[in-house]
């Protein structure tokens, strides 16, 4: 079996026994959604990176205390969860920044009115719930699957497309009520 075929309990094991290279498997496994998680709350790609950073380092320093090595995931994004928070009290703005990715931004409207649009994108994610957005940043932005999504937060599959549902209605609700899109009669 590869390295990048064994589950999650058994490289937190052999990582927890000294194995560099398993901790290294699992960093390349979750730094995406890490970071995606991250940047979910803290809107600001330069510093989700350093948080997801910070929160791997945390995690490399505590992982013999981590008893249930198949929770890796959910218990990296936890320790994020709250390097991230930290990093919100320290940083004074809030909301998206424009470093979303350049899909948002592109519009065949002309460059003012896919600025506009770009802007009104990333004010129906910010007016979602701090959840809705995590799970709208890592599927939409990070790429994951909700497969992918539901491991790393553990959550059901089932969860993760109900409140991806929920929250693209929240969204399209926004931007309807801002011009964006058909109004329906």
């Amino acid at each position: 079996m590869t390295m990048r075929e064994r589950p999650d309990g058994q490289l937190v094991a052999a990582a927890q026994e000294g194995d560099s290279e398993s901790f290294a498997e699992l960093y390349r496994r979750y730094y995406p959604a890490t970071v995606g998680i991250a940047y979910s709350r803290l809107s600001d790609r330069h510093l989700a990176e350093d948080a997801a950073q910070e929160a791997f380092a945390i995690a490399c320093r505590d992982l013999r205390r981590l008893r249930r090595g198949d929770k890796f995931a959910h218990w990296l994004n936890a320790i994020c969860r709250k390097v991230a928070c930290r990093l919100v009290k320290w940083k004074s703005k809030e909301g998206l920044p424009d470093d979303l990715p350049s899909a948002v931004n592109q519009c065949d409207d002309g460059a003012e009115e896919g600025e506009d649009r770009a802007s009104l994108v990333r004010q129906s994610i910010r007016r979602l719930s701090a959840n809705a957005r995590e799970i709208v940043v890592l599927r939409y932005f990070s790429g994951l699957t909700q497969e992918q999504i539901a491991k790393v937060l553990g959550i059901s599959d089932r969860a993760v497309h109900n409140r991806l549902c929920r929250a693209r209605h929240k969204m399209a609700d926004f931007l309807r009520h801002n011009g964006v899109g058909r109004r329906e009669p």
